[in-house]
């Protein structure tokens, strides 16, 4: 027996594998099954042509032992096995795949779609040494009387020796290194820890995954006393539930596997279960949760859906899989056809996963305009928790998704309940040419606005914006088929006639003086003071000029690193009809002042602002009482 070395780049390569390739040391199990996984499938293809071949239930298993005492981990299959010359080909080479040629070599046989050969790149199995100082490889091919042993202590090199072994089938032995003081190796010797990562990483291998389990169970001749059980436990689920037909699966299966496996307490509002085929071949299964997880609104929330290939999960999280404003969505996706880069653990981002997630974003949104459409109730239960993230889907990148969400968006409405976009561009008349609404902090609150007010008695409807982002999204769509939208809290919204309008201008002109010496009092708070006849019976309001509107101010200015740069151009606007018109016009330069500080607070408090000097406006108004 003579020791052989790597080649010097498959040394490196090996070294900078396994420090620093693989961010999860645990993934080496998951590597070492799917391996066994596929040496297993090799046999069961070969049998399908060769009757001689035992593809018994029993040859179909993967088998994991652990010995605490040797501190060894072993994982065992009766499948293919492999020579000496294999040995030394797929373990001494690295990123050599034998099971990527041999799904090369066969791929003109019509079995071959039913094999699902998980191994690539030849890689995973070094990932081994990141728990092991020794790995022990022991194999015997079919149909060989001859078995071999591979022996590697890491980047120093390799034997290979014949050895004894009756049954074909590979047998992978690790011998778990000592524990360190920031590395817990222990652990790997435990079966609960093999148990959990078989769950979390191999819960789907189609091979049943067996281990020695020990339990305590009641002792039936000895009452209160318990006797220690010893049994063979098949570990993995074997079948996943997304590979199901529908019409198998029922409500209740749903809703269980989803709260075992993202740890909700609640159903799931909605459960999305599709197959795409075409450009990418995938299954996904999908949930919108009823509640937001308590870290939705915390920047140590991660986004993603798990991603597998043939069952074998890859990430935990594919962050790439789901748009921002879909963030909420759990779930998982599962094709054999990404790319995967040395290991499965680094995915390569191809047109393939951009391709699935176009295709996810797409269902997505036509899961939710069905439920919008069929059942209105649960769709506005979920909009009232995660809408938001819709509206800011329409704003955000610029507005390049605002199409395909702007259907899909809830507003609180002065006609009562919730409306979509079209739902309020159908009702409207023939003559009206916009889209009205009014921002501020409740609809309650919005219902009493002045302008509300003037716009409701003339019969039109007004959208109530309560959420920051409401505007905002507003604007980047700025207009619905067609019908722009319209704030009615600007200084340039007006429904009057033309005669009313031009009754309006006149009294500004003619009470220009006036108008002035109110501006002056209240210097650079304001940018004008008017009457206007667009109030009803209020007295006052403010109103915003430009493209800033009071709202818009509002949010922008509690944003970090805003300071007070931000700020809306304000109009103090009075009802000329109003007798406190009347009184403006008739009082002294000092009771004048008095009377605009007190108007223009009562605006503010009206539109939602704070005001500065509380203290002095209530002492005004007593004094003038």
């Amino acid at each position: 027996m003579r020791k052989k070395q790597f080649k010097a780049e498959s040394k490196k390569l090996l070294d900078m594998m396994i420090n620093s390739i693989y961010t999860h040391k645990e993934i080496f199990l998951r590597e070492l099954i799917s391996n066994a996984s596929d040496a297993t499938d090799k046999l069961y293809f070969k049998s399908l042509t060769d009757t001689s071949i035992d593809a018994s239930a029993d040859s179909l298993t993967i088998r994991l032992d652990i010995d605490k005492e040797k501190r060894t981990l072993t994982v065992s299959d009766k499948g293919i096995g492999m020579t000496d010359k294999e040995l030394e080909t797929n373990l001494g080479t690295i990123a050599k795949s034998d099971s990527l040629n041999f799904k090369k070599e066969n791929e003109n046989d019509e079995n071959i779609e039913n094999i699902e050969v998980i191994g690539q790149f030849g890689v995973g199995f070094y990932s081994s040494f990141m728990v092991a100082d020794r790995v022990e490889v022991v194999s015997k091919a079919l149909g060989s009387d001859n078995a071999y042993k591979w022996v590697s202590e890491g980047v120093d090199g390799y034997t290979v020796e014949p050895c004894e072994k009756d049954e074909r089938g590979t047998v992978v032995t690790l011998y778990i290194k000592e524990n360190t003081e920031n590395e817990d190796y222990d652990k790997y010797l435990e079966q609960y820890t093999i148990e959990e990562l078989v769950k979390k990483y191999s819960d789907y291998i189609r091979y049943p995954i067996v281990m020695e389990m020990t339990s305590q169970v009641p002792d039936p001749e000895k009452e209160g006393e318990y006797i220690t059980e010893i049994n063979d436990e098949t570990l993995n689920s074997r079948v996943p539930l997304w590979r199901k037909n529908k019409n198998e699966i029922k409500k209740e299966d749903y809703n269980e596997f989803y709260k075992q496996k993202f740890f909700d307490y609640n159903d799931p509002t909605l459960v999305i279960h599709s197959k795409t085929e075409g450009q990418a071949t995938f299954d996904a299964l999908m949930f919108l949760p009823k509640n937001a997880p308590m870290d939705f609104y915390s920047k140590d929330y991660e986004k993603g859906l798990q991603l597998y290939s043939n069952g074998v999960l890859i990430m935990d999280k594919c962050p790439d899989l789901l748009p921002d404003y879909f963030s909420f969505v759990r779930g998982l996706v599962d094709s054999a056809d990404l790319t995967l880069n040395i290991s499965r653990e680094v995915l390569q981002h191809d047109h393939q996963l951009k391709i699935i997630a176009k295709a996810i974003d797409k269902k997505l949104k036509s899961e939710l305009a069905k439920m919008l459409k069929k059942d209105r109730e649960k769709y506005e239960e979920f909009f009232k928790t995660f809408g938001v993230q819709l509206k800011w889907g329409v704003y955000s990148d610029y507005g390049m998704n605002k199409d395909g969400l702007k259907d899909l968006l809830l507003f609180k409405s002065s006609n009562g309940g919730y409306v979509t976009l079209k739902e309020y561009r159908d009702r409207m008349a023939d003559s009206q040419d916009d889209i009205y609404y009014a921002c501020g902090e409740s609809e309650e609150k919005l219902a009493l606005l002045p302008q509300c007010e003037a716009v409701k008695e003339k019969g039109l409807e007004v959208l109530y914006f309560t959420d920051d982002v409401d505007e905002f999204a507003i604007q980047m769509l700025m207009e619905y088929d067609g019908k722009h939208f319209v704030n009615i809290q600007k200084d340039d919204f007006d429904l009057s006639s033309d005669a009313e309008k031009e009754a309006a201008k006149k009294k500004n002109e003619d009470s220009k003086e006036l108008l002035d010496k109110m501006k002056g009092f209240l210097g650079d708070e304001v940018t004008a003071v008017k009457f206007t006849n667009k109030l009803g019976s209020h007295a006052v309001s403010l109103a915003a000029e430009g493209y800033v509107s009071l709202e818009m101010a509002k949010v922008l200015s509690q944003m970090p690193g805003a300071g007070n740069d931000v700020k809306a151009q304000l109009v103090l606007e009075i009802n000329s009809t109003h007798p406190i018109a009347e009184k403006l016009a008739s009082a002294d330069d000092e009771k004048l002042e008095k009377y605009t500080k007190i108007l223009y607070n009562q605006a503010r408090l009206i539109a939602g602002l704070s005001i500065d000097n509380p203290t002095l406006f209530s002492d005004t108004i007593c004094e003038l009482m």
